[in-house]
């Protein structure tokens, strides 16, 4: 078991974001777990009939089967390494764990035509 899996694990037994979820997730991503829990304050996770969306600051990201198509996923992050995740990810599987996913029924792409 990974350092994401065990966080994963506290999270689904506890429902919820405690501090010793913060602490493991933070330990294992860093900056990018604390953007990801701010993220995840801030309701910046959505999701819609077609994807899981995570609102930066500049930019909309989406996530799909646990990968991003952001600069940080692309260029910085080993691929073979499963603990290494950009925010956007992160963000997105914290939010699952405790049902703090702004759902949305309708398709992302038509969103996408309004911005």
């Amino acid at each position: 078991m990974n350092a994401v899996d065990e966080w994963e694990a506290a999270l689904e037994e506890s429902g919820e974001l405690t501090s010793d979820a913060v602490d493991r997730i933070i330990a294992t991503h860093g900056d990018r777990g604390v953007k990801a829990i701010e993220a995840v304050g801030e309701e910046r996770v959505k999701q819609y009939r077609d994807f899981t969306v995570v609102v930066g600051h500049s930019e909309e990201h989406v996530v799909e089967d646990d990968g991003c198509e952001c600069d940080d996923a692309h260029y910085n992050l080993d691929p073979e390494d499963p603990t290494e995740l950009c925010w956007h990810v992160v963000a997105a599987k914290v939010a699952r764990h405790i049902d703090a996913v702004d759902h949305h029924d309708m398709w992302y792409s038509e969103v996408r035509e309004f911005l």
